[in-house]
């Protein structure tokens, strides 16, 4: 009895311990083929950029190709939805990012919940907007665009790449949070937004720093501020919106995601190459040149964060009432 009693134990141990021991070999042997991750956005963008630069890394680290694909449309929900319903095996991945976080409110209904369907890797980065004005808007500082806005209540138009683009809500917040009265003029995309703000058709724009760099060094658009909490380092010079509107913070974020039920292991392992990669001077240095700030740290960490973005920019949907485009 003793004998058959011990042995039923062993064996029920041995069950319990099999499917850890198997995940730990599949972590192990991880990634043994080619690694996919979508990006929701043309090439060429930040979040293109940054997913490629993290590609590059883990092939050199992981010994296989991650590859990236560029699946547009929906505002990044074509891609969020195609990983949320790709096998749960670590070899599609998603770069994640503010747009997912609006997303989750400006559609009424998604093919995916985001915080069911996708599991965060790692944060990676946050890039700044900036408050951009066309050189003829008679303001240098925030503070003087507030009482020129206020002055002339409908006058002035803000551009955007889009309703319900992290510029557009951008917008909205400082909006919301200094009550200027300011037209919201939506464009197909970030370009024809910059070439009428640069012709005066429209004065001002909040949009990615990285699109709007070498249009502020030329002189060609004056920038006010910065959306993000620290002053940037490309622009160190040019404040936080924040200093004059306390509170105030609006960033574009990026981070990679797998589909819910990727294995713990894989996701802790892609996790500490990304914080690594973060670490590295020379990775850190091409972020900083696109005007971010890393933002390394465990996966639950940036699970919190996500939700946090969520409900953040849940609010500022309500108040503006912005539909998809």
């Amino acid at each position: 009895m003793d004998f058959c009693r011990r042995r039923f134990l062993q064996l029920a141990a041995g069950s319990v311990a099999l499917p850890a021991m198997s995940r730990l070999a599949l972590a192990q042997a991880y990634p043994a083929q080619a690694v996919r991750i979508l990006v929701g956005f043309p090439a060429g963008g930040v979040f293109d950029v940054v997913a490629r630069i993290l590609a590059d890394w883990l092939s050199l680290r992981l010994g296989q190709p991650f590859i990236v694909e560029n699946r547009p449309g929906a505002g990044g929900n074509v891609a969020a939805e195609a990983v949320a319903r790709a096998t749960a095996d670590g070899y599609t991945l998603l770069a994640i990012g503010s747009p997912n976080a609006i997303n989750a409110s400006l559609y009424g209904k998604l093919g995916y919940d985001f915080v069911r369907d996708i599991a965060p890797i790692a944060s990676t980065v946050v890039l700044p907007n900036v408050m951009q004005v066309n050189p003829s808007v008679p303001a240098a500082t925030v503070p003087e665009f507030i009482a020129y806005a206020k002055a002339n209540p409908g006058a002035l138009s803000v551009a955007s790449a889009g309703n319900g683009t992290s510029g557009h809500l951008s917008g909205e917040l400082f909006k919301s949070m200094t009550g200027v009265t300011l037209v919201h003029v939506p464009y197909r995309g970030g370009p024809p937004a910059l070439t009428d703000l640069m012709s005066g058709q429209v004065q001002l724009m909040f949009d990615a720093l990285a699109n709007s760099l070498e249009l502020i060094k030329s002189g060609r658009l004056r920038a006010l501020a910065v959306t993000t909490t620290n002053r940037t380092p490309v622009l160190p010079d040019v404040p936080t919106v924040g200093e004059f509107v306390p509170g105030y913070e609006a960033s574009l974020w990026n981070g990679l995601g797998a589909p819910k039920g990727t294995p713990a292991e894989i996701v802790h392992k892609l996790n500490t190459e990304i914080n690594a990669a973060l670490e590295d001077p020379k990775i850190k240095a091409r972020l900083t040149a696109l005007g971010g700030t890393v933002l390394p740290g465990a996966d639950d960490d940036f699970e919190k964060f996500i939700i946090q973005e969520i409900n953040k920019w849940a609010q500022v949907l309500k108040f503006s009432g912005a539909k998809p485009s």
